[in-house]
């Protein structure tokens, strides 16, 4: 785990004295992420949230369960990406793809979080209530090999359009993380900075939000 991020995330939690979401975000991934209630369960307490992808999986709702159970025990904020009737079942929130809410999700879901690669999914995002945009990829990522970031001069001029409510997220770490300015940068999501093993540096299948 990145220590540094880690207290990035701390010193941005300690600037928001209205609570709010968590600075810190892990995203799983089956490909890079084998076993993700390892990873959650030594993130620090209160500190972070969970971005449950895992689409594949057959067994993705019994994971979630496990998931939200760790969730809850370690005070960490869990959102289900595209999912709203397994988000409601483990008592989630909702990660939008995107921007775009799917058919039949309720506006009442607790948290909603979004993904956006570009001003028009941002936007899409704000516009369905979504309280946190990670804007993607902010810099060169292993899980989208080959392309280059948006980089931090443009990242933070697209994420100055959505007043505040943007997290980093692609090849962010302790370092990366220090060239986005604060408050633009509200939050950063993870997987490699923040799980505590090296990841397969051969696992890079991109995952979109």
């Amino acid at each position: 785990m990145d220590h540094r991020l880690v207290a990035w995330g701390r010193a941005v939690k300690s600037r928001n004295r209205h609570g709010g979401l968590p600075p810190l975000w892990l995203f799983t991934d089956a490909v890079r992420l084998a076993d993700p209630c390892a990873a959650v369960a030594r993130l620090p307490r209160g500190l972070c949230g969970v971005v449950f992808r895992d689409d594949g999986r057959v067994d993705r709702a019994a994971l979630g369960l496990r998931l939200a159970a760790i969730c809850r025990d370690r005070r960490l904020v869990l959102v289900v990406a595209g999912d709203w009737r397994l988000a409601a079942r483990l008592g989630a929130g909702l990660h939008l793809r995107g921007g775009c809410r799917p058919a039949g999700a309720s506006r009442l879901v607790p948290t909603v979080t979004s993904s956006a690669h570009d001003v028009g999914e941002m936007r899409r995002a704000m516009r369905a209530g979504a309280l946190l945009v990670f804007l993607s990829p902010a810099f060169p990522t292993a899980s989208h090999p080959g392309a280059a970031g948006l980089g931090a001069v443009r990242w933070a001029g697209m994420a100055r359009l959505a007043g505040g409510r943007v997290a980093a997220l692609g090849g962010v770490d302790g370092g990366s993380i220090r060239r986005l300015p604060w408050p633009v940068c509200r939050g950063a999501g993870a997987i490699g900075a923040l799980v505590s093993y090296r990841c397969n540096s051969n696992a890079t299948v991109f995952r979109k939000g």
